[in-house]
């Protein structure tokens, strides 16, 4: 039952970029979520039958810890229906936390949650890829591109967190065939992240590529300076093949920024801040942002922070920047390319929380889950641990041969 639910997981890792693309609707939902539910179901008999549950870390209690305070709000919200939604879709968004603790034993189970979710973000890319390239998008004259059933915000979101795992596996992958996953995906993200003209997304991008390039630059610096040197002719193919008037939309960034209105965001965080002050404490319960601040209902509220205080109050928003700072000393704790990977990420989903709501992401809790598990195994496996995360050329020198008795 273990292999089962292993296989599972990965496939969970793997179906999170692009879970959106693919759903069934009621009762069954995206693809995430249905690997997900067999995916629990699975996990319960196999911890059962094994007879042991491993002891939980501090992240595992912190996230559960602001799950049940979540849970309690739904005592005082004021908008029920929501609140009860709200509590269902993060225990299936928070389990993972749980699952990939559980079930992920040595750090090759780590590469391959890293290799899965790489691998999902290509198959997002070249949703949003093909979204560009179809007859109705030409033919409407579209300026922003996503994989079907995606926000673009949130496709550029997903996209730019597959960078710095992508570069990882660059630098740490033995065989060629997973090196080409990550090193393709790099391009082919970058195309997709522009062709959502997602100005956060972009910027994200930025701070993420800049990461890629320390961390190739720790055993390929050549490759990196290649790149570097071949950046004026990548620009201007890029130039050419994406259409001028999302690169306008990207132009626009300097004018927002120096406006301070972000896409009339301000607005929104406006009446956002005064809900929070009629609750401060105790908040109006989860994912009752939009009723409580009173914006539109297709509205949220653009920002990780603030949806968490307006929901569950300072008690809420001190739990949830626990855990991130509590993520950011786990990530801490590992090493070299690792480290520079998880940090690099972590800054990603950081610049990305102030402009979305992430904490309702999946993706935010893989993050966090990858991130612990990375901790527990500095520990516990700290030398196969820097073995499998060190350029294949230098691992020699971690694991030399033992000396013959002779």
């Amino acid at each position: 039952m273990r292999s089962l639910a292993w296989t599972l997981l990965v496939a969970f890792a793997f179906a999170v970029p692009w879970e959106y693309s693919l759903d069934l609707g009621p009762p069954f939902g995206n693809v995430a979520r249905i690997v997900g539910l067999v995916l629990l179901l699975t996990a319960v008999p196999a911890v059962l039958q094994a007879g042991r549950l491993r002891s939980p870390g501090p992240l595992q209690w912190l996230v559960l810890a602001f799950y049940l305070w979540f849970c309690c709000t739904s005592f005082w919200t004021i908008d029920p229906a929501e609140t009860s939604y709200r509590i269902r879709a993060y225990f299936q968004e928070m389990m993972v936390v749980w699952l990939v603790w559980e079930f992920a034993e040595t750090p090759r189970d780590l590469r391959s949650l890293l290799r899965a979710y790489v691998a999902g973000s290509w198959v997002l890319a070249a949703l949003t890829l093909v979204n560009f390239s179809s007859p109705e998008a030409i033919a409407a004259g579209q300026v922003r591109f996503a994989a079907y059933g995606q926000d673009p915000n949130d496709v550029a979101r997903f996209l730019d967190l597959g960078f710095p795992l992508a570069a990882l596996l660059i630098h740490c992958e033995p065989r060629w065939p997973q090196r080409l996953l990550a090193v393709g995906y790099l391009p082919i993200g970058l195309v997709a992240v522009l062709l959502t003209a997602s100005r956060g997304g972009f910027l994200a991008a930025l701070a993420a590529l800049a990461g890629c390039a320390a961390i190739l630059a720790r055993g390929h610096a050549k490759a990196v300076l290649a790149v570097l040197l071949a950046s004026p002719v990548l620009a201007l193919g890029l130039w050419y093949a994406i259409p001028s008037a999302t690169f306008s939309r990207l132009a626009t960034i300097p004018e927002q920024l120096r406006s301070a209105d972000l896409n009339q965001r301000l607005n929104i965080w406006s009446e956002g801040w005064q809900a929070f002050l009629r609750a401060p404490f105790i908040g109006s319960g989860a994912g009752a942002f939009v009723r409580a601040a009173g914006t539109a209902p297709i509205d949220t509220a653009h920002n990780t922070a603030l949806s968490i205080v307006v929901g569950g109050g300072l008690c809420a928003l001190f739990l949830g920047a626990a855990i991130v700072t509590l993520a950011a000393y786990l990530a801490s704790k590992t090493s070299g390319a690792l480290r520079l990977a998880l940090a690099v990420s972590l800054l990603v989903w950081s610049v990305t929380s102030l402009v979305a709501t992430v904490e309702e992401s999946r993706t935010t809790w893989l993050l966090m889950a990858l991130i612990a598990l990375a901790a527990r195994l500095a520990e516990d496996q700290p030398i196969p641990l820097a073995a499998c995360f060190t350029a294949p050329d230098a691992r020699p020198a971690l694991a030399p041969a033992p000396q013959s008795a002779d």
